[in-house]
C-alpha cells in the first residue's frame, strides 16, 4: 500500500477552484491562450504561414539533402550538371511529342520546360541523330551500287565523328550564340523576355528529333522523297523554335526581330541540307571501291 507522504503520488489541488469560487470576475489565462495569442501576433505582423505551407519547404530541403543536390555548385564540376539528368521517362516523351508536333500560341519552354530544363533529352536525341545519318548514309550507299560487280563494299566508320561533329556544333555553338545575343538585347530593352543558356539548349536539342524519321527516309535513293522529308522537317524543328523564342523578340527592333528569325531558320536548314548533301549523295566509286578486273586467259597466257 502506498505511503500518504509518498512524493510521486498525484495529488488534487483545490486552491484554483477556491479563488475562483471567491472571485469570479478574475481573468484566467492558458497555455492554449497563449499559443493562439502569439498566432495572431504573427498573423498581424505579416509572419504567419500555415503548416501546410511549412512542409513542403520542410519536405524540399529535406529531399535535396538525401539526394546529394548542391544548388551553388560551380558549372566547371559533375554535382552542378547532375540536376539536369535527374528527369522521369515520360517528362521526356511529352516533350519530344510536343517538339515533334508544334502548337500555335504554346511557348515549349512555358508548356514543356517549366524551368525545369534537361541534357538527357537531348543528349541522346543528339547521339541517335548522329548513328542514324552515319548507318543511313552507308546503307544508302551499299544499296546504291549492290549487284554492281566492280563496287567493293567497305564501311565508311569517319562518317559518325563529321556526323558528331556537326551535330553537337550546331546542338552547343548556335544556342551559345544565340543566348548571347538575347542577353545582350535584354540588356538595352528592359521588358524582354530572357531565356537561360540550358533552356535554349534544351530546346535546340529536342528540336532535331524530327530529323530521326526523316534521315530513315533518306536512304532509298528518291530525290523526291529526300527533299520532302526534308521541307517537312525543317518546317516542323523551325516552327519550334520560332515560336519558342518569339516572346524574346517581338518587342525588339524590327531589323533585329528579322535577322534573329532569318538566322535561326537559315542554321537550321544548312545543318538538314549539308547532312543531305555531305552523306547521301552519289558517291563516286574511288579505287578502294573497285574490285580489280578479271585477268583474261588467251591462248594459255594471262594479260
Amino acid at each position: 500500500m502506498a505511503s500518504k507522504n509518498d512524493p510521486f503520488q498525484f495529488q488534487e489541488f483545490d486552491e484554483a477552484g477556491t479563488l475562483l469560487e471567491s472571485n469570479r470576475d478574475a481573468i484566467t489565462i492558458s497555455i492554449d491562450d497563449e499559443d493562439l495569442k502569439s498566432k495572431r501576433q504573427r498573423s498581424a505582423v505579416g509572419f504567419a504561414q500555415d503548416v501546410g505551407d511549412e512542409e513542403p519547404l520542410i519536405s524540399e530541403d529535406r529531399e535535396e539533402l538525401l539526394s546529394g543536390k548542391n544548388k551553388n555548385a560551380p558549372f566547371w564540376t559533375f554535382e552542378y550538371y547532375q540536376k539536369f539528368f535527374d528527369i522521369k521517362t515520360h517528362h521526356v516523351r511529352e516533350r519530344i511529342l510536343g517538339s515533334l508536333v508544334p502548337w500555335p500560341g504554346k511557348n515549349f519552354i512555358q508548356v514543356h520546360l517549366r524551368k525545369n530544363p534537361d541534357l538527357y533529352g537531348p543528349f541522346w536525341i543528339c547521339t541517335t541523330l548522329v548513328f542514324a545519318i552515319a548507318i543511313s548514309g552507308n546503307l544508302s550507299t551499299f544499296l546504291r551500287y549492290f549487284g554492281n560487280s566492280n563496287y567493293k563494299y567497305t564501311a565508311e566508320f569517319g562518317k559518325v565523328s563529321i556526323a558528331a561533329t556537326a551535330i553537337f556544333s550546331y546542338a552547343w555553338l548556335v544556342p551559345l550564340g544565340l543566348w548571347g545575343l538575347l542577353l545582350w538585347r535584354s540588356n538595352k530593352i528592359l521588358n524582354l523576355v530572357s531565356y537561360s543558356f540550358m533552356e535554349i539548349v534544351c530546346v535546340y536539342g529536342y528540336s532535331l528529333a524530327v530529323y530521326i524519321p526523316a534521315v530513315v527516309l533518306w536512304i532509298p535513293h528518291v530525290e523526291w522523297l529526300r527533299w520532302l522529308s526534308i521541307v517537312v522537317a525543317l518546317c516542323l524543328s523551325s516552327s519550334v523554335l520560332v515560336m519558342t523564342f518569339w516572346p524574346a523578340l517581338r518587342d525588339d527592333h524590327p531589323k533585329v526581330i528579322i535577322a534573329t528569325v532569318a538566322g535561326i531558320v537559315l542554321l537550321n536548314g544548312l545543318l538538314a541540307v549539308g547532312c543531305k548533301m555531305y552523306f547521301f549523295s552519289e558517291a563516286k566509286l574511288g579505287p578502294g571501291h573497285v574490285s580489280p578486273p578479271a585477268a583474261i586467259i588467251t591462248n594459255g597466257t594471262s594479260s
